[in-house]
């Protein structure tokens, strides 16, 4: 009896929605988004593509200290490591790969960073492909994104 009571409140909340916005509905009080006609901005907080930031001297801003890599909960992330020329101490990625599509987009490879390497304010969504091996981004094509406030 219960389950059906909800169902009552729930189909008169959609009436009244509907009721509301077809028949006495002024532009502006309907909620939905005519896209591709009409499109909303993202939010400061809008999770991107990844993408990898470059030191003033252009070398890569990662330390392959695979921080990133070992809390990312679907295991996208992929870091091969090499010595960084003229810092024996210091290393860079010679192989850094995510892959998009096994990304679940929850940003804690961002916050795991200490270098502030990898960031998703590309302000971009993945875009479609036919083949799988599209939506795996290496180290060139994560570097060439740029950001969001870098494009405007």
């Amino acid at each position: 009896m219960n389950s059906f009571v909800a169902l009552l409140r729930g189909l008169k909340i959609t009436i009244s929605h509907f009721v509301k916005n077809l028949l006495f509905g002024k532009k502006g009080s309907i909620v939905t988004v005519e896209y591709p006609d009409e499109k909303l901005k993202y939010g400061a907080n809008f999770r991107g593509v990844h993408r990898l930031l470059m030191r003033e001297d252009g070398t890569p801003r990662c330390v392959a200290c695979y921080m990133c890599q070992a809390i990312c909960p679907a295991l996208c992330i992929k870091i091969t490591a090499t010595e960084r020329k003229g810092h024996p101490l210091e290393k860079m990625p010679s192989e850094f790969i995510i892959d998009e599509l096994r990304c679940v987009v929850c940003g804690l490879c961002v916050e795991a960073c200490p270098e502030d390497a990898i960031r998703m304010d590309s302000g971009i969504h993945m875009p479609p492909y036919t083949k799988r091996e599209d939506f795996v981004l290496n180290l060139k094509v994560l570097h060439s994104i740029k950001g969001y406030q870098e494009r405007e």
